[in-house]
């Protein structure tokens, strides 16, 4: 229902729509983001909005957010093949070239956010200090990661997988981009 939570800008109503969908079992997880979709469609969605606050039109509107879910699923199931794609592409490499250091439990930690830190992979690997600057010093000098500094401490930027996630809304399926 449109606007029955005043955040300001629907945020709160499309969490909750996405949270719907996982209760009823057609989502396992919360992965789709409607909100670009919404961006992408922002008057359209306004003027629906208006339309159901004065005239109670709520079948255009719930067939809007119906079109929403239908493309963001189809832009979710490309982003993710394409991160499966590129994590098999770096667990191969990372086979091939660093046979010593491959773990699937690293190659997870490379994955989990687009970056990492030698202390996530401390706590998840565990290992040394030493051992996890050297594990993810060596992932820099075969390509895999960046290395960037940020005050004190590094930080190891997985920027093919930044780059998906960055680039997800050029994933368009359906209407064109209206903003």
């Amino acid at each position: 229902m449109p606007r029955l939570l005043y955040d300001g800008n629907g945020r709160t109503g499309r969490i909750v729509n996405i949270l719907y969908l996982v209760k009823q079992g057609l989502l396992k997880i919360p992965v789709l983001y409607l909100s670009r979709y919404i961006n992408q469609n922002k008057i359209e969605y306004y003027q629906l909005l208006q339309a159901v606050r004065e005239e109670q039109a709520w079948e255009d509107w719930v067939l809007f957010i119906l079109t929403g879910v239908e493309e963001t699923s189809q832009q979710t199931i490309v982003l993710v093949e394409e991160i499966k794609h590129l994590m098999l592409a770096t667990k191969q490499k990372m086979r091939s070239e660093l046979p010593r250091i491959y773990s699937q439990d690293l190659l997870n930690n490379l994955f989990r956010h687009p970056y990492t830190k030698i202390e996530f992979v401390m706590d998840e690997l565990q290992v040394t200090r030493q051992t996890a600057a050297k594990y993810l010093d060596t992932l820099v000098s075969i390509g895999l990661l960046q290395k960037h500094r940020i005050a004190k401490g590094n930080f190891y930027l997985n920027a093919e997988l930044y780059g998906l996630l960055l680039n997800a809304n050029s994933v368009i399926i359906g209407k064109p981009n209206k903003s």
